[in-house]
C-alpha cells in the first residue's frame, strides 16, 4: 500500500525535482519509505515515484520504482494471490530477489503481457513501464479499491493517487469543469470517469490505460465488468449448493486478506457484513482478532451492538466512543483529506475508526459491498414497489392522463422534496421496466428542478452517466440497480470514503467483500437467493445466522448518522457564516448568491426541506478556499 504518481512528457521540460515533491503531497500514504527516477526518452521524459507503507516484505528489497530487465514498475495495493502466482513462475525458471508482490507482478508483465492482470486477485493501481516497446500501462483493480487520477492533454500525461499530488507539477492547470460540478451537486461526489478539472479524469475500475512514450498514441481498455456476469446464465443449483460454494468464497477473500507482514485488525459496526467477515475469520483462528468500533454522543451509536457481537465471537475488542469536539473537529480537516469535492458526511467517523485502529494495527478489513451485491438497501424494496404500482395501471390509461398530471404537479404548492419525488414517477410512468428504473434511479441522484435551475449562474451541459448506458440483456430490472450501485455509488463514494479516511492515518484498508470472484458469483445467483419482497441479503444472512444467534443481528440497519444539520444551525454555524456569505459566493463564482442565500435564511429557520444541498454547498465552498484560493 503506498502513494504513487508520475507523468509522460511530450517536451521533456519536466525538471527532477517535479517528481519528488509530488510523492512528497502523498507521504501520508506511505510513511516508511520513499522512492523515484526520472528519465530521458528520444520524444519525452518520464518520472515514477512512490512513497510506500510497508505491509508485505518490510525490507529494502520492496522498493519501489522496481526493475526487472526492460520493465519499471511502482504500485500502490496488495495482490492476494502472489505466492500461487510466484510458485507457477519459478516452476516455469523464473528467478525472484525480493519476498514482495511487486516482483511477481513483473515477472507476470513479462510472461503474458497486459492479458496479466485478469490473473491477479488483490487492489491495485499499477504503473509499469515497458522500454522494449517504448509503452507505459496503468492498471487499475476490478472493484475500483485503490485510485488513480490522471491529468491528459497530448502533451503530457500526469497521474498521482490523489490530485494534491497533480497539483504539485508546474502544467497542471486547476480549470474548474462545470459539468463534473453539477454532478457533484447530484450524488454527491464526482463519478468516473470525470472529475472536478477539466483535462482531469478517474481511470475507471476494471480498466488500463496505455500510452506509447514516442508516438503519444493514447487508449483505455476495459479488462473486466460485472455486467457481463449479470447478463450470463443463472447458475444452476440449489440454494443449499450456492450457500456452501458463497462460503468457501467468502471464506477465501478473507483469509487472502490476512496475508501481511504486519499487525490486522477488523472494522466492526454490528451489521451482518461485519460481523460475518468477522466470524469466518474468528472461528477458524485461536488467537483473538482485533476488532475496532466508534461509539458517539450524539446520533445513531452502533457500538453496543458491535460490543455484543465481539464478546460472543471473544475478538480482543476495542471501542472508543467520540466526543462532540472530536467529531466537529473533522470537518475542517475534509478538504484536504478528500481533494475533490466529497459530500458524505459519514467520511467523519470513518476518519475517527480508522485513526482508532491504527493505533494498535497496519491493516484493517473493511465489510463494503455487500449491500450492492445481495441487494441490502431498503431503496431496492422501494424501487421495486414504485413500479410494480406504476406497471398495474393500463398502458394507454397512463398515456392519457399522465400530460395533465405533470402540469398538476407544476403547479401545485408543493415542498420542494414531494415535488421532485412525484415528478420522478409521473415522469417514468410511460416508459417500460428497464427506463422505468433507470429514470428513478437518476431522479433518485439528482437535485430538485427548482434548485438545478436556479443554483449555478450559467446553464450547464451534464455529462451522461451510467444511466444512459445500454443493459439490455439483464434478467430483471432490479439487477440494474445492483451493477449500477456496485460501479457507481459503491467505487465512487463508499471506496473513496474508506481509502481516503484509512490513507489519512497510513492505515492499509482491505475490502474482502469486494474480491472480483465473490462479484462474479453473486451476479450470477437467482435473484430469489438474494432478494424477496421482504428485503435482500437473504443467502448473506443464512450463512451469517450458522455463526451467530439470528437475534444477535436481526435490527433494523442504521449506518453511522451525526446531527450535521443542528451542528450546522448551532456549534458550527459559523462554517455557514464564513462560506456561505454573499462575499465567499461571489469570490468563488459559480453560483447564485441571492438564491443561496435564500436557502440558507430557509435552513436557519429550519424550514429547507432540501438540507443535503446546504451540505454539499459548504462542502464545496470549503473545498475552494482549500485549494482554488
Amino acid at each position: 500500500m503506498c502513494g504513487i504518481a508520475g507523468y509522460v512528457d511530450f517536451t521533456a521540460r519536466t525538471n527532477r525535482e517535479t517528481i519528488l515533491h509530488m510523492i512528497e503531497e502523498l507521504r501520508h500514504r506511505g510513511p516508511d519509505d520513499m522512492g523515484y527516477e526520472h528519465k530521458y526518452y528520444p520524444h519525452s521524459c518520464v518520472g515514477m515515484g512512490q512513497c510506500r507503507l510497508s505491509i508485505i516484505d518490510l525490507s529494502p528489497a520492496g522498493r519501489q520504482p522496481m526493475r526487472h530487465e526492460k520493465l519499471t514498475i511502482i504500485f500502490n495495493g496488495e495482490i492476494y494471490n502472489y505466492r500461487e502466482l510466484r510458485k507457477s513462475l519459478e516452476k516455469e525458471g523464473h528467478k525472484f530477489e525480493s519476498h514482495s508482490d511487486t516482483e511477481v507482478i513483473l515477472h507476470c508483465y513479462e510472461k503474458w503481457g497486459p492479458e496479466f492482470v485478469k490473473k491477479l486477485i488483490g487492489m491495485f493501481v499499477i504503473v509499469l513501464m515497458d522500454e522494449q516497446i517504448n509503452e507505459l500501462f496503468i492498471f487499475r483493480d476490478r472493484g475500483g479499491v485503490k485510485p488513480l487520477f490522471y491529468y491528459w492533454d497530448s502533451y503530457q500525461l500526469i497521474f498521482a493517487s490523489e490530485l494534491k499530488a497533480l497539483f504539485a507539477h508546474p502544467s497542471f492547470r486547476k480549470e474548474i469543469d462545470m459539468s463534473a460540478l453539477s454532478l457533484y451537486f447530484d450524488f454527491g461526489y464526482i463519478p468516473a470517469p470525470y472529475s472536478i478539472f477539466k483535462n482531469t479524469y478517474k481511470l475507471e475500475a476494471g480498466h488500463y490505460l496505455a500510452l506509447n512514450i514516442n508516438d503519444g498514441d493514447f487508449s483505455i481498455v476495459r479488462y473486466w465488468s460485472i455486467d457481463e456476469y449479470y447478463r450470463k446464465e443463472k447458475l444452476k443449483c440449489s440454494f443449499f449448493e450456492a450457500k456452501e460454494q458463497l462460503l468457501e468464497i467468502i471464506k477465501s477473500a478473507c483469509n487472502y486478506r490476512l496475508v501481511a507482514d504486519v499487525p490486522v485488525g477488523v472494522f466492526l459496526s454490528g451489521g451482518y457484513d461485519s460481523s460475518l467477515v468477522t466470524a469466518v475469520l474468528q472461528r477458524e483462528r485461536r488467537e483473538r482478532l482485533k476488532t475496532f468500533t466508534i461509539g458517539f454522543e450524539v446520533g445513531n451509536n452502533e457500538a453496543p451492538h458491535a460490543k455484543r457481537i465481539a464478546e460472543f465471537l471473544g475478538t480482543d475488542h476495542t471501542e472508543y466512543v467520540c466526543t462532540v469536539k472530536e467529531t466537529q473537529d473533522i470537518i475542517t480537516d475534509l478538504a484536504y483529506f478528500y481533494d475533490e469535492p466529497f459530500a458524505d458526511s459519514s467520511a467523519i467517523p470513518t476518519i475517527l475508526v480508522s485513526r482508532v485502529a491504527r493505533n494498535s494495527v497496519k491493516v484493517a478489513l473493511s465489510a463494503d459491498a455487500g449491500d450492492e451485491l445481495f441487494a441490502g438497501y431498503v431503496s431496492y424494496e422501494k424501487i421495486a414497489r414504485i413500479i410494480r404500482y406504476l406497471n398495474l395501471l393500463p398502458r394507454n390509461l397512463i398515456q392519457f392522463i399522465n400530460p395533465s398530471l405533470k402540469y398538476i404537479i407544476g403547479i401545485l404548492p408543493l415542498n420542494v422534496e414531494l415535488k421532485h419525488k412525484l415528478e420522478s414517477v409521473v415522469y417514468s410512468a410511460n416508459e417500460d421496466q428497464v427506463k422505468q428504473l433507470l429514470r428513478l434511479g437518476r431522479f433518485a441522484s439528482s437535485l430538485p428542478r427548482l434548485y438545478e435551475e436556479n443554483l449555478f449562474l450559467s446553464s450547464i451541459n451534464k455529462y451522461s452517466t451510467i444511466y444512459d448506458n445500454d443493459f439490455s440483456g439483464f434478467s430483471s430490472p432490479l439487477e440494474i440497480f445492483l451493477a449500477i450501485d456496485y460501479e457507481l455509488y459503491l467505487q465512487n463514494d463508499i471506496l473513496t470514503k474508506v481509502d481516503r479516511a484509512s490513507m489519512s492515518v497510513s492505515l492499509e484498508s482491505r475490502e474482502p467483500l469486494v474480491d472480483h470472484r465473490l462479484a462474479e458469483f453473486a451476479a450470477q445467483l437467482p435473484l430469489d437467493y438474494k432478494y424477496s419482497g421482504k428485503g435482500g441479503k437473504i443467502i448473506l444472512k443464512d450463512i451469517a445466522h450458522d455463526y451467530m444467534p439470528k437475534d444477535l443481528l436481526n435490527r433494523r440497519k442504521l449506518g453511522f448518522t451525526l446531527p450535521i444539520y443542528e451542528w450546522l444551525r448551532g456549534d458550527l454555524s459559523y462554517l455557514i457564516d464564513e462560506y456561505l456569505n454573499e462575499r465567499s459566493l461571489r469570490e468563488t463564482g459559480f453560483f447564485n448568491a441571492s438564491f443561496v442565500l435564500q436557502i440558507v435564511k430557509q435552513f436557519r429557520m429550519n424550514k429547507l426541506y432540501y438540507k443535503p444541498l446546504i451540505w454539499k454547498l459548504l462542502i464545496f465552498q470549503m473545498w475552494y478556499f482549500k485549494w482554488i484560493k
